[in-house]
Formats: structure tokens, C-alpha cells, sequence
């Protein structure tokens, strides 16, 4: 799992604010956006460096408009989604969220290391579901493969799921929140997220 944590946080890589990037192809928003990124991690000495500050502020702007979060986190928390209130609901979003944005946050000065290799997309002009393939190498470490699944919705391709080696992120999280929900019920799995952000704000 921390394998995979690992290099899901290069993910970050990608996601710029691009202006038109609702009319882009989805393998092409990849690449575009992908090179972007880490041409800005490249030039940027501080993000290097690891600025908190302006990662944080790179992610907020450029990777986080294209993520569907609260897909994702209905996604991870499985059939135990229906027990939530909508109250509760918005709360797990905002903590996944949090919990996704520090991960990647953590790892994103070290994508200008990375060689990101992007495969041919498979889709038909009709699919509003596609899987975009990546592979990831630096020198001396086996090469990964990360994909990002994407839907087509009303403002752009937004991703709703990574896989890192065809471990999913979703999925890796589910086992364990549902783990959570059994012992302590959904307030108990809002709370354990909790304390996991507040930990990492404090640099625990």
C-alpha cells in the first residue's frame, strides 16, 4: 500500500487549470497538462525545495478542478455510502479530499525525476468512460504503471479513480474505511479521517 501511495502522489503531476481543458481529449489533457506540471516543478526552485505553501497552492489551482471527488469518495466508502447522511456525506468528502491533497502534496516535488511515458487511448468519439494509461520510470527503480480513469461530465473529462501497478486507489481505501464503519459507524470513520489531517497539518 505505500508503494502505491508513493507514486499515486504523481498524479499531481498533471492537472493544471488549462483554459480549454473541457474540450480536450481525455489522453490528450493527460499529456498536455502532465508536461505543464512538471516543466513548473522544474523551473520552480521552491517547490523543489519543498515549499509547503506554494505546493499546497499548486495543487489547489491546478490539480483539484479536475479530480470528481466526492465520486471518488462514494466510491471508497462502498455500499456503506447509503448510511450517511447528506451532512455526513459532504464531511467525508471534505476530509478524503484533504487526506488525497496532503498525499499528493507530500511527493509532488520529486515528479521533475520522473520520466512519464504516456500509452495510446482506447476509446470510441461515444465513450463517456475511458482508462489512460502512463508509465513512470526513473533511473535505477522499475518503471510503474499509472492510470487514471475518467468520466465525461458537463464541464470536462474529470478523473474519479488512479491505479498504481492495477491497484486501485478507491479500492485500496475501501478495504480499510470499511474496516472503520464496521467498529465505529460512520462518524467513527469521519472522525479517524479527522484526526489523520490534523496529524499531517501538524507534521505528524
Amino acid at each position: 500500500m505505500m508503494n502505491a501511495i508513493r507514486f499515486l502522489a504523481l498524479a499531481a503531476a498533471w492537472l493544471p487549470g488549462l483554459a480549454l481543458a473541457n474540450s480536450l481529449a481525455p489522453d490528450v489533457l493527460v499529456r498536455d497538462t502532465t508536461n505543464e506540471v512538471v516543466r513548473i516543478v522544474k523551473q520552480d526552485q521552491d517547490i523543489k525545495s519543498g515549499n509547503r505553501q506554494k505546493i499546497h497552492a499548486l495543487v489547489e489551482a491546478k490539480v483539484l478542478p479536475h479530480f470528481d471527488f466526492r465520486q471518488m469518495t462514494q466510491l471508497a466508502v462502498g455500499r456503506n455510502w447509503r448510511q450517511a447522511s447528506p451532512d455526513e456525506q459532504e464531511q467525508l468528502t471534505r476530509e478524503f479530499r484533504a487526506l488525497l491533497v496532503r498525499t499528493y502534496s507530500a511527493a509532488i516535488a520529486s515528479v521533475a525525476d520522473y520520466k512519464i511515458d504516456f500509452k495510446p487511448v482506447r476509446m470510441r468519439p461515444t465513450d463517456t468512460d475511458v482508462l489512460v494509461s502512463t508509465e513512470v520510470s526513473k533511473p535505477g527503480a522499475p518503471p510503474v504503471v499509472i492510470d487514471y480513469r475518467l468520466e465525461k461530465q458537463a464541464a470536462g473529462w474529470k478523473v474519479y479513480d488512479v491505479l498504481v501497478d492495477n491497484v486501485s486507489l478507491v479500492t485500496v481505501y475501501r478495504n480499510s474505511f470499511n474496516a472503520e464503519v464496521r467498529k465505529n459507524g460512520i462518524a467513527g470513520l469521519i472522525q479517524s479521517l479527522v484526526r489523520r489531517n490534523q496529524s499531517s497539518a501538524s507534521g505528524g
